[in-house]
């Protein structure tokens, strides 16, 4: 392993950060900003994974996508909300690095993940330290956060399974293609937002949308399903999070399941044929220079030659050239219901302590959103504080509340944030039903606006 030692505070040791992604870069970022020195250890680029191309901090493997940014009526735009205001790097760099994607917060991939590295590697209480922790952590190192993510190595891995008597969830997730914008027929396709609707950075016309009339999309599904498919044998029985699952696996759920799915045409017109298509095929700016457009929702496991075959037949996408195919990689999380406590910090050994998507999360945002909580909860730890959470009001504490207690230890599966698992507000009394019904309606907002005014009131106590 190396190590590249900067100058620190002699009287504060260090945390042990393990990995670079999402979640380990962002709880190093609150760890240094507090004044606690950090070592950050990522075993890329001297042992790579399945699926990160680079070295650089908080690589986006899978789509450049935060989701919807709206932070009055999306709980996942909430919690961007949130991190923003508790200082997050992650969203800083985002914002630096947004493109067009409607209501939604996409970014440059490879700019955003530049801006994480160079503002972690010029921070003076980060050290970086490149190799591969093949096992626990040494005994000295007194505090440690894990957030080695869906990838973690298997010598880990074993580690902790071994140490805390759990066999090992694991799930696949999907990555999507990327097309080469030029190679797009825009004489068939036109640019649109659903509904629409602008975000940061958008003017409604912020995807490429293919539209397919119904033979055309009975004969993709058609060809889906006969499709060539990798076939893992070794990861059988592994199950799919429902939110990223293959484009096959939908299909084969029934004709209709891709239609009411990503390829669903609610909110779109097609300009030439004056109607809406009977189903479409949306690709979202994947580059800062607008060179590259995902497939949205298009993970899949067909075979290269057959995704090159298949995505052809849709309209616009002929003459397609991919920048990137789709994959699976395995991913794995830890019961952590059961073996974490309210602070994320392993029951079998507190010293260490989880975040980030090995911890049940699921989502590029929440996955940070665990590692900023770790972060922030191990800084308090080292300057003799007692770590406080947020209320659960808020979407990180709703979030941090899911996975430590809330959520069925015995059927535990990886959850975005959602308003499902925030505390409700009661309705007042003696509202009649129309009354009802129209508070109902402003529920989102007021979920959020309480989480906002509770979060000022955890941020100014920590």
């Amino acid at each position: 392993m190396t190590e590249h030692s900067k100058t620190t505070p002699t009287n504060i040791p260090p945390v042990h950060v393990i990995g670079a992604g999402l979640a380990g870069s962002e709880a190093a970022w609150q760890l240094a900003q507090a004044g606690v020195p950090v070592i950050l250890h990522e075993m890329r680029p001297l042992r790579g994974t399945d699926a990160h191309q680079t070295d650089r901090c908080a690589e986006l493997v899978c789509s450049n996508s935060f989701r919807s940014d709206d932070a009055e009526n999306n709980a996942v735009g909430l919690l961007h909300e949130e991190m923003r205001r508790a200082g997050s790097l992650i969203l800083a760099s985002a914002d630096r690095h947004k493109l067009p994607a409607g209501g939604a917060l996409a970014v440059d991939r490879d700019g955003f993940a530049a801006a994480v590295t160079d503002q972690l590697k010029s921070h003076p209480l980060v050290t970086f330290a490149r190799g591969e922790v093949d096992g626990l952590p040494p005994e000295d190192w007194d505090k440690v956060i894990i957030a080695t993510g869906p990838l973690t190595s298997p010598a880990l891995a074993d580690a902790i399974l071994k140490l805390t008597g759990e066999e090992s969830l694991s799930f696949f997730d999907a990555i999507a293609p990327i097309v080469h914008k030029e190679s797009i027929d825009l004489e068939k396709a036109w640019f649109q937002s659903r509904y629409d609707k602008v975000g940061p950075e958008g003017d409604g016309a912020d995807y490429i949308n293919c539209p397919l009339d119904k033979p055309q999309y009975l004969a993709f599904i058609e060809a889906i399903l006969a499709g060539e498919k990798t076939e893992f044998k070794e990861w059988e029985g592994t199950p799919y999070f429902e939110g990223c699952l293959p484009i096959e696996i939908m299909a084969a759920r029934g004709a209709n399941t891709l239609r009411f799915g990503p390829m669903k045409p609610i909110g779109l017109f097609d300009p030439r044929e004056q109607r809406r298509p009977y189903a479409v095929v949306q690709l979202r700016q994947d580059n800062a220079l607008g060179t590259l457009y995902n497939m949205v929702g298009f993970q899949t496991k067909l075979k290269y030659a057959e995704q090159v075959r298949i995505f052809r037949m849709i309209p616009g996408l002929e003459q397609a050239e991919f920048a990137r195919l789709g994959g699976l990689h395995r991913n794995t999380f830890i019961n952590s219901p059961k073996l974490l406590d309210g602070i994320l910090c392993l029951k079998a050994q507190p010293r260490l302590r989880f975040a980030g998507q090995v911890t049940g999360v699921e989502g590029y945002v929440e996955s940070a959103a665990i590692g900023l909580l770790a972060g922030r909860f191990a800084a308090a730890e080292r300057l003799g504080r007692t770590p406080v959470t947020p209320p659960g009001t808020t979407a990180l504490g709703a979030l941090l509340g899911h996975i430590t207690g809330i959520a069925d230890a015995k059927h535990f599966q990886p959850m975005n944030v959602n308003f499902g698992i925030f505390p409700e507000i009661d309705p007042p009394e003696g509202l009649n039903k129309a009354q009802l019904r129209e508070w109902k309606s402003g529920r989102k907002p007021r979920l959020s606006a309480r989480a906002l005014g509770d979060l000022g009131g955890w941020l100014t106590g920590t």
